[in-house]
């Protein structure tokens, strides 16, 4: 009997947190770029639709971004804003293009708890795409942070040779 009390009050309590954290989410953000789902689905392919506005995660070492070394600039997919500049990128061994740091004012955050504990959220401050996370396991000569980002929520653009 003891047993099945202990069950049910830590089914309890955990259903409660869950609600709580739940309900701490904030309002929608409105952002400068909006669309339709159907305008989204026709503009993107399947995996950038999935990570960008249904907040995936693409398979790690899957993006021909991961290991891109060009000089130049990574824009949101959907919508072209300057998101993180490539002297700021570096291999972090997860899989996914990492930075230390983002191009300020294109990247808005926010918290998750799709796995159960608080995550920086990362998304696209134009159009609310989401990105990534970012997490304090970055580079420790920088700023310490890694942005982990889906490669299919960017697109790289070359610097021009002059």
């Amino acid at each position: 009997m003891k047993k099945v009390l202990m069950i049910c009050l830590c089914v309890f309590y955990f259903s409660c947190n869950i609600n709580a954290q739940k309900n701490k989410e904030e309002s929608p953000k409105v952002f400068k770029i909006s669309k339709t789902k159907a305008e989204w689905k026709s503009q993107l392919t399947d995996l950038q639709y999935y990570v960008l506005r249904e907040a995936g995660t693409e398979r790690p070492f899957t993006s021909p971004l991961n290991k891109n070394y060009e000089e130049g600039t990574y824009v949101c997919a959907a919508c072209q804003t300057p998101l993180f500049k490539s002297e700021h990128k570096f291999d972090s061994g997860s899989g996914w293009p990492s930075f230390d740091r983002e191009i300020k004012g294109n990247v808005a955050f926010s918290v998750d708890y799709n796995i159960g504990v608080a995550r920086t959220e990362e998304h696209c401050a134009t159009c609310g795409g989401h990105l990534g996370h970012v997490f304090n396991d970055g580079p420790r000569n920088t700023t310490g942070k890694r942005h982990c980002i889906n490669g299919a929520a960017l697109t790289f653009i070359p610097k021009k040779k002059s």
